[in-house]
């Protein structure tokens, strides 16, 4: 394929969509509407020549950066690596995610549902911290990105909302216990395992329980217990670095080193630098399939921290552009020490709340963020590791969204169990499956309802001069001996067609000759939706009647005239109106049959001067509209 031409041809595609959305009154600008939908940035820098936006939006990234330098050195802990790589991933992942993203308030980086995966993902295949480790994990981030980015150009973002929440908020949950059972080691000073499985850690912790260091577990608990009070009593502070200061207090306090206290490694005081992430055919090989998990998962978490926010700022959310944001992001942020990152709730909720308001609030955060770590860096080798496993713990708890658990637990069981299984698939499968499973059971019920769509049989409501039609099993009225009339709501799609066909097998023993389907809720036919109709249109002519489709919509009529079975069908048999379609068919009916028939369900019935007069009060007839 020539490459040119085919960017040529998807960029004169775009134009000529921006231009249709747009409104008779207003010019087309080349530069206005359509650089924006390449480079995101550009519809918001020219908002940072007010002051107060600028100072609005640095004073949300001094926050965010303050509250970024604990989770970054905890998030990178939770992915196995030395802790400077979370603060490089908070530094180089947002700066990018905000140029080319399209929510204003979210802020990316390291997220701990994805610690988690890129820790089970590699420390089966190396060492925790050790170069091969590092290697690998920044391969692993360089390839979710390369997928995340190919699905955002692909235009695949459409489909993310066939992903339900509940596979968020069951991994979340299902993170949140491995999160703690992970870090109980540092809470409580024992030995564990890190390949331990869930259960095998939980039974190594207890054959160990004896072994307790208390001085270990005072500074975690300690820690834990301070980032609850303050931020239950001073939400406004910065609970984490608070508590972790406190913590930090007491470690020294009590003994340090010298009372068995584990201190965190040093961080140097540089910026990350170039370097090559892993690339070989072994890391591809071994790292694929979590590559993409962790791709997916890190969208499904960006796009839905985007829109839970998007809610409050009434800003639309462009899935195809966080596709491409969190791809190039990852991409760019491999070359320069980071791992896998993604929308952070915590982070992206307090930009919002703290004033931000253009994206440039977390490029701020980032370069703060540097400055302290040229600064301040060297003085984390300061920090106990009980401490920071307390602050884990916390982190770890505010992954379970409870108030959503007990709304899915209420309002839908297809989630409820996507939820379950999603949750338990975390904690006893490999991640990666568990995102997978999660999906597929999405789309399983998504693909359920789309392929059972209700055909419901309709007649005219009697006893009324003026009425519309009604579905027979919530309302028992009368029907035509010789005129079916059904309503199909859903897609005439290759999945649907053995339910609906299954529905009309039935309706073919009876007497009636002529069918009506109503498919005004039919917004889609496919190949197979259209072979179907012109089957049931020969059946139903070789009876001695015919099929007639009325209000079907233009945009569903697509194969059906291409394919040419508008013409099979037969085109008289085609209607634009309940009238219209009763008015003619009625001239087809056998009007013997119509003789003996004691109900007048047609307004046609009762004009008819062939047929023998009713009793006004035994008639039934209704006004087609």
């Amino acid at each position: 394929m020539d490459v040119r031409r085919y960017l040529k041809t998807q960029l004169h595609n775009v134009v000529e969509e921006v231009k249709s959305n747009l409104p008779d009154d207003i010019s087309f600008d080349f530069r206005q509407h359509v650089l924006p939908l390449f480079f995101p940035f550009l519809a918001w820098k020219d908002e940072l020549r007010n002051r107060d936006t600028l100072r609005a939006d640095f004073m949300a990234g001094l926050v965010g950066a303050i509250i970024v330098l604990p989770q970054g050195i905890a998030f990178a802990m939770i992915a196995g690596l030395p802790p400077v790589y979370g603060l490089y991933t908070a530094i180089i992942t947002p700066i990018v995610a905000a140029l080319f993203g399209s929510s204003r308030h979210a802020v990316s980086g390291p997220t701990a549902p994805i610690s988690i995966v890129v820790f089970a993902a590699v420390s089966k295949l190396a060492t925790e911290s050790s170069d091969n480790y590092i290697e690998m994990v920044l391969f692993l981030t360089f390839m979710a990105g390369a997928i995340q980015l190919a699905l955002g150009l692909g235009r695949m973002g459409r489909y993310i909302s066939f992903v339900s929440n509940a596979v968020v908020v069951g991994f979340a949950a299902g993170a949140a216990v491995l999160t703690v059972t992970n870090q109980m080691q540092g809470v409580l000073g024992i030995s564990i395992s890190s390949r331990a499985a869930f259960l095998e850690t939980w039974g190594q912790m207890l054959d160990h329980i004896e072994n307790i260091n208390w001085h270990v577990f005072a500074v975690a608990g300690y820690t834990l217990f301070s980032a609850v009070y303050i931020r239950k009593h001073f939400p406004k502070l910065p609970h984490l670095l608070l508590a972790l200061l406190f913590g930090t207090a007491l470690a020294w306090g009590i003994g340090g080193p010298a009372a068995g206290i584990p201190f965190a490694a040093e961080i140097p005081r540089q910026l990350p630098a170039f370097s090559l992430p892993g690339f070989s055919a072994g890391n591809f090989h071994n790292l694929l399939g979590e590559a993409f998990a962790i791709a997916i998962l890190g969208i499904i978490q960006t796009i839905a921290v985007g829109r839970a926010i998007a809610v409050k700022s009434g800003q639309q959310i462009v899935a195809n552009q966080e596709f491409v944001g969190q791809g190039l992001s990852n991409i760019v942020g491999s070359f320069f020490s980071c791992y896998a990152g993604s929308g952070s709730f915590t982070r992206s909720g307090l930009n919002y709340e703290a004033g931000a308001r253009t994206p440039m609030s977390a490029i701020f955060a980032a370069l703060v963020l540097m400055i302290i770590v040229l600064l301040f860096a060297p003085y984390a080798r300061f920090l106990p590791a009980p401490a920071l496993s307390g602050l884990i713990l916390l982190i770890g708890w505010g992954l379970i969204d409870f108030k959503h658990i007990r709304e899915i637990r209420k309002a839908s069981k297809q989630d409820n169990l996507i939820l379950g299984a999603t949750f338990f698939a975390t904690l006893f499968a490999e991640l990666q499956f568990a995102v997978y499973l999660g999906v597929l059971l999405s789309l399983f019920f998504f693909l359920k309802r789309t392929s059972h769509p209700n055909v419901a049989v309709m007649a005219p409501d009697g006893g009324h001069y003026r009425h519309q039609f009604v579905n027979i099993i919530r309302k028992e009225v009368p029907q035509c001996p010789q005129l079916k009339i059904i309503r199909i709501d859903g897609h005439l799609y290759f999945g649907a067609i053995d339910h609906i066909s299954g529905m009309l097998r039935e309706m073919r023993k009876g007497p009636e000759k002529h069918l009506i389907v109503l498919a005004n809720g039919v917004n889609y036919v496919d190949l197979d939706g259209a072979e179907w109709l012109a089957r049931e249109a020969a059946f139903w002519k070789k009876k001695g009647g015919g099929l007639y489709v009325v209000r079907l919509k233009i945009i569903a009529q697509d194969v059906m005239e291409s394919g040419g079975f508008m013409d099979e069908i037969g085109r008289d048999n085609f209607f634009t109106s309940k009238t219209d379609a009763i008015r003619a068919i009625y001239q087809k009916l056998d009007v013997e049959v119509c003789k003996a028939c004691p109900h007048r369900v047609f307004l046609e019935c009762l004009e008819d001067p062939r047929l023998p007069k009713v009793a006004e009060n035994d008639m039934q007839f209704a006004e087609i509209k």
